[in-house]
Parts: C-alpha cells; sequence; structure tokens
C-alpha cells in the first residue's frame, strides 16, 4: 500500500499495521522507497509489517533544503503516530543507516532494537574518515557544501571498482529489485541523493551517546563504498552495540543477512 502521511510518501506491507510491531526499513542512496521483495520476506519470517518512508527529496516526498539526519527521524515520528505501530525495529542500508539510528533517539518509547548495514559513521572533518572509498569524490564535494556537491553531479559517474564481485553476484539474484529500484529512482532527480550527502558531512543533528537502543551493525569487510572503520568508528561510539563482520562481503551483497540479523 502507498499512501501519503505527514507530507511524505509512505508505503506499508499491508492495508493496517495499527498495533503491529514493525520493520522500519530506511532505504539507501538513491533509492524510491519502495517495499523490496527481500526486505518483505525477511519481515514476513518475524512476523512483522513493513513500513518505508521515502526520504524528503525522494520519490512522492518533498524537499527539505538543509535537512539533517536528525530532522528525517523527526519527520517519521507523525507517520509512524498516525499509522498508530506497537514498536519499531529500525532498519537501514547503506544511506538509510544514520536515520535508522537516529530514530532510536526521536522516538525512544518506539524503537526497540536498530540494525544497521554498511552504514556511514559520523564526519569527522578528517582524511582518514575517507580512507577505503573506492570513490569518495562525491562525499568529499558535500564535505565543501551544497554549490561543491552540485558541480560534481554535473560529471559524477558510477565506479564499477566500487563492488566487489559478491556485490555483483547479489544484484543477479536475490536482491536485484534493489538495483531496479536505484534505477527507478532516476526518474525523480538528484536532490534527495544530494541532500543526504550533504547530511552525512555534516552534524547529524544528535550525539551517538544518546542513542539507548541497542544498535546491530553489520558490516562487510571488503565493502568499497563505505568502509569497514566506519562500522568500528559506530562501535565505539554507541553505548550498546554489537558488530557483525563478515569478511567476504561487499557493501551491498552484507543485505544478504538481513533476515539473520532480525
Amino acid at each position: 500500500m502507498r499512501t501519503t502521511i505527514a507530507d511524505l510518501d509512505v508505503h506499508t506491507s499491508t492495508d493496517d499495521v495499527a498495533g503491529r510491531d514493525v520493520l522500519l526499513w530506511h532505504h539507501g542512496s538513491p533509492q524510491t522507497g519502495a517495499i523490496l521483495p527481500p526486505v518483505q520476506a525477511a519481515a514476513d519470517a518475524h512476523g512483522l509489517a513493513v513500513v518505508s518512508v521515502a526520504r524528503p527529496a525522494y520519490a512522492g516526498s518533498p524537499r527539505i533544503p538543509g535537512r539533517s539526519v536528525a530532522d528525517v527521524a523527526e519527520g517519521l515520528r507523525p507517520v509512524l503516530e498516525a499509522l498508530g505501530v506497537a514498536s519499531v525495529v529500525s532498519v537501514g542500508a547503506s544511506g538509510g543507516g544514520p536515520h535508522a539510528i537516529a530514530c532510536a533517539v526521536a522516538m525512544p518509547a518506539l524503537v526497540r532494537r536498530v540494525v544497521t548495514f554498511a552504514s556511514p559513521a559520523p564526519f569527522d572533518g578528517s582524511d582518514a574518515w575517507f580512507e577505503g572509498m573506492q570513490a569518495p569524490q562525491a562525499l568529499r564535494a558535500a564535505a565543501e557544501g551544497e554549490d561543491a556537491r552540485r558541480r560534481f553531479a554535473e560529471i559524477d559517474e558510477f565506479d564499477p571498482a566500487s563492488f566487489v564481485d559478491a556485490d555483483y553476484a547479489t544484484l543477479e539474484g536475490e536482491w536485484a529489485s534493489l538495483g531496479a529500484d536505484v534505477a527507478a529512482s532516476d526518474a525523480y532527480g538528484i536532490d534527495g541523493l544530494i541532500d543526504d550527502d550533504l547530511a552525512f558531512a555534516r552534524p547529524w543533528g544528535f550525539a551517538l551517546a544518546e542513542v539507548a537502543a541497542s544498535v546491530l551493525l553489520v558490516q562487510g569487510e571488503r565493502d568499497r563504498v563505505i568502509p569497514s572503520q566506519h562500522a568500528r568508528m559506530l562501535a565505539e561510539a554507541l553505548p550498546d552495540a554489537t558488530l557483525h563482520l563478515h569478511p567476504d562481503d561487499g557493501h551491498v551483497s552484507v543485505l544478504r543477512y538481513l533476515s539473520a540479523a532480525l
């Protein structure tokens, strides 16, 4: 089911999620916010309904210039209140990871736990933050501000070396819908991706020390998009974190552990 709540483009796995325990899915950068089949299957296996919301400037959600990670999480509060969900497992992949964590601060009574896959850590202003990234240019430009990030967008192209063999195999198999959804997001322009990058390169709007919920960090050690050092930084800063490192996985293939993580 797709609807508009609090001016956001909202997808739910059933017509009525009131009173349900919910997997709140935070999509990567860029995507449309649609519920992907492997997300639905993992939720079904654990008796969870799914709610997925397109972040501002993605799909049907209007842009909020200058939005922070915390702003996005705060914007989800009225959505979940309107839906009447009972509890939330906040799950984010890649660019969805910071927003999944932020929800634990914005809605501590509702968010039971958090799971992230290949999430970036807060930007600390150092060159070390970019180490291990195959193509850090977009985030480096974002760190210089919106004008620089938009100039880079004019020449930006995906570097195939950002993904390892396991990533490509995953995109040809169980997570083929992810690649299709990324392609579908092109129709909505680049503002969502740019605003995500800008949000990652500035303060998130909350401190990791404020996160009371347990956080499971799932990370591939061969990740060339968000290197494993980011997961380690998150694990050190979060009060209640567990780090699961997978030595043979990259940025996308690590998603195959979604059901196990739940």
